[in-house]
């Protein structure tokens, strides 16, 4: 059994990212470029040479035509990057993935991630990460935040 994390973002204008990233500004959180992606981490018995191609038959999660998925090897959140979770999410494989599960797949955990990218192309620091997170990326309230 295999921990496995991917990244599945919008290769199409992003609206969300978007609206977030002028929200963001207009609050005075200094960032120029903000990406949004959905995060899976799954534990994962299949084999690690289809993995990707199993993840990308689920439809409910990918569509070839608008996003491109993304292993990411570390499995936490990036350099500017912070990893929204809502608190009390269970690891229903099938309620995440539209009833379908994915073969070898047995728990999954879905994150949003934001990250952050300064004035010249370099990844947000660490206190622009956080106060972005405590105005508006995360409520506390029915979320976590886990920052990189």
């Amino acid at each position: 059994m295999s921990r496995r994390t991917i990244a599945i973002g919008l290769k199409i204008p992003d609206n969300e990212a978007y609206t977030a990233l002028t929200a963001l500004r207009r609050l005075g959180v200094e960032v120029a470029r903000l990406e949004r992606a959905v995060i899976w981490q799954f534990e994962d018995a299949g084999d690690e040479r289809d993995f990707v191609a199993r993840v990308e038959r689920n439809e409910t999660l990918f569509n070839q035509n608008k996003h491109e998925l993304q292993v990411l090897e570390a499995g936490e959140p990036r350099s500017g990057e912070t990893w929204i979770e809502e608190l009390g999410a269970h690891d229903n494989v099938r309620g995440h993935l539209g009833g379908k599960g994915i073969a070898g797949i047995t728990r999954a955990r879905r994150f949003v991630a934001w990250r952050l990218f300064a004035t010249h192309g370099e990844p947000a620091g660490a206190a622009t990460v956080n106060d972005a997170v405590t105005k508006l990326l995360c409520n506390p309230a029915i979320e976590r935040a886990r920052i990189g």
